[in-house]
């Protein structure tokens, strides 16, 4: 059911704006001189597109290659020279780097001095500093961070007289995190733009759903696999060897046979954000996503099926560059009570001791 400008709020009187009616997910756009902002209701939901400017293009826009991501010009090579993958290596407790440490001992010995090490102040937008100096700084700088692997669809089979056959979409991000519980809600980090999407945003536009499958060491060379710049249309899921299962219940997108965990989710909304060294340009989109269905393998949840055991799980994680860490290691530090374990008391003197201190 096509829908002509009616209903969004805050659309530009000079932009045209179109869509579909669905009633499983509502947006509406906000313009404003820094972003643009598709917001999620409960009521009838008619996807937004903008019309001048959504295209589908024929091949991804990559920034970087193969060589300019990795360190290694001949990563074979370079990769021949290390260790074999440690098979043995099982996911273990250890103890803490001191677990001795009372309150107000501030850091372990672990880095001895740290606090006294020079640090540099760095401007992002520094005359001559290169745009993806900063993108290189964070992704080496905000680690380990996990992987959102989302697959989403195109949402044309069945939905529309003139489609395309749907196609399926399946794409690494390691912007991406759990931001609220009730509902559960998960941000998603996307390159480019709203006018000119990739094909996952184009997708979560499109028909506002997916799911997102958390990698695990069983099949990280097939999910690194799908971060291929592949042409739109070419299958990553053929790429990768991986298994799509098209057994959700609330959403049509397929998840991955091989995930221990996946969450279908629901677009909530979309905001776009403005480039600040590029004034016009967008930098990126944050996606809201809503989880309504979880997944987990039976081997990996715990009777109450409140708990993932991190043994079976193994997750990746992603460093800087070309990197990827495994989780193999964790201690736990239970959370004081202040009432129990410091105490006003001892709050006093650990108080009164920060102040000697700070007037040395």
């Amino acid at each position: 059911m096509p829908v002509i400008g009616a209903g969004f709020v805050g659309a530009p009187p000079n932009r045209r704006i179109f869509g579909y009616s669905r009633r499983s997910f509502v947006v509406t756009i906000r313009s404003s001189p820094h972003r643009r902002c598709l917001d999620a209701t409960a009521a009838c939901r008619p996807v937004v597109l903008v019309s001048a400017k959504v295209f589908s293009s024929h091949h991804r826009t990559i920034a970087t290659t193969a060589v300019s991501m990795s360190r290694h010009p001949d990563f074979k090579t370079v990769e021949a020279s290390r260790p074999d993958w440690n098979t043995s290596s099982s996911f273990r407790y250890t103890k803490t780097a001191d677990p001795n440490w009372t309150h107000g001992s501030g850091a372990n010995n672990l880095d001895a001095g740290a606090a006294s090490k020079k640090h540099i102040s760095i401007d992002p937008y520094e005359p001559g500093r290169p745009a993806n100096f900063n993108y290189k700084l964070l992704i080496s700088g905000i680690t380990p961070r996990p992987i959102g692997f989302v697959s989403t669809r195109s949402g044309s089979k069945g939905e529309s007289a003139a489609a395309d056959e749907e196609t399926f979409n399946l794409a690494p991000f390691s912007y991406f995190n759990v931001v609220c519980t009730d509902p559960p809600i998960f941000a998603l980090g996307v390159s480019g733009a709203l006018a000119k999407p990739k094909d996952t945003l184009r997708h979560l536009v499109a028909n506002g759903e997916c799911t997102v499958n958390i990698i695990s060491e069983h099949f990280i060379e097939a999910a690194n696999a799908t971060s291929v710049d592949a042409p739109t249309g070419c299958s990553e899921w053929a790429i990768s060897g991986l298994t799509p299962l098209h057994d959700c219940k609330t959403v049509r997108a397929p998840r991955v046979g091989e995930a221990v965990f996946s969450v279908e989710c629901r677009v909530e909304s979309i905001r776009e954000f403005e480039s600040r060294g590029t004034p016009g340009k967008i930098g990126g989109c944050v996606v809201l996503l809503e989880g309504q269905r979880f997944w987990v393998r039976e081997d990996a949840v715990n009777g109450e099926r409140n708990l993932i055991d991190p043994a079976v799980l193994r997750p990746m994680s992603r460093f800087g560059g070309i990197t990827y860490g495994r989780t193999i290691e964790a201690i736990e530090l239970p959370r004081p009570v202040f009432e129990r374990d410091v105490g006003i008391e001892e709050y006093e003197k650990l108080k009164k001791k920060a102040a000697d201190r700070a007037a040395q």
